[in-house]
């Protein structure tokens, strides 16, 4: 299978050629076109970031396999379903399997850019939510993954099976043109269960259609895939998910200060010209 992940080099690459286009087009007066390649920029360079993370942890790898097995023991002491019976209920379906494959290394970055695209082109008032919410998860998801966690699939000793490196379909390992593609020890907390969410809330909160509803089956399948292709415990997702509320959250907070704030810049010069003596002339 063809490696359809950027590298953080290509994608990085790309991010500076469009801040170089966008800047481009806002000396030329275009300023629709000059937001729409800066926005694409900035996503772009976080999905570089977000890729070079694994090669800059600032803990060592060396203990990212003890790391994965105490998340695979910790799960099972809460009653977890386990993610190695889910795939080994799929691996008996080679369709099924390569399906799983292609989404995991395919949807998770497309979705997410077509759904900013879609918000910036049809809904622009509320892209900033959007866009600001993609960045905080993102950040706070590449701080957490400085500490190196192995994925499930390196832990056969569990009954886990590396079924996109069996298939041929794997996107890690090796390199592509000679260049080094992301790390495989950046499991923890999953992008794609945190990306995905992030997407179908946006589609549902942002759309009127009655078939926005339809966007939840996207963190449905994500979640199903980055599990039984073992790339991600539930626990990954689960951490995620906390993540992205807490961009929520912070974003709510941000908001009601500066309503509150808005609200009191107006008040004051009221009030200080009611408190004004009546002149009578």
């Amino acid at each position: 299978m063809q490696n359809l992940t950027l590298t953080w080099q290509s994608a990085g690459g790309a991010a500076v050629a469009l801040y170089g286009g966008a800047y481009a087009a806002a000396r030329v007066r275009k300023p629709s076109l000059s937001a729409l390649l800066r926005e694409a920029g900035t996503l772009l360079a976080l999905f570089a970031l977000w890729q070079l993370v694994g090669h800059l942890s600032v803990m060592s790898g060396d203990h990212a396999l003890d790391r994965a097995d105490w998340i695979h023991r910790t799960e099972s002491a809460i009653g977890l379903p386990d993610e190695a019976s889910w795939q080994a209920a799929v691996t008996p379906y080679p369709v099924l399997v390569r399906l799983a494959n292609y989404y995991y290394a395919a949807m998770h970055f497309a979705v997410m850019l077509a759904v900013l695209l879609w918000v910036f082109v049809r809904h622009r008032e509320r892209y900033a939510w959007v866009r600001n919410t993609v960045v905080i998860t993102t950040a706070a998801c590449l701080l957490v993954q400085f500490i190196p966690v192995a994925p499930p699939r390196m832990l056969p000793q569990h009954g886990f099976v590396d079924v996109a490196a069996e298939y041929g379909q794997s996107v890690y390992g090796g390199a592509v043109g000679g260049v080094v593609v992301a790390d495989q020890l950046s499991a923890m907390p999953s992008v794609h269960v945190a990306w995905c969410v992030l997407a179908a809330v946006a589609v549902v909160r942002v759309s009127r259609s009655p078939l926005r509803w339809v966007m939840v089956l996207h963190p449905v399948l994500t979640v199903a895939v980055v599990v039984v292709t073992a790339n991600h415990f539930w626990a990954d997702g689960i951490v995620a998910v906390v993540i992205l509320l807490f961009a929520y959250a912070a974003q709510a907070l941000v908001a009601r200060r500066r309503g509150r704030t808005s609200v009191d810049t107006e008040v004051r010069p009221r009030r200080a010209a009611a408190d004004q003596p009546l002149r009578v002339t």
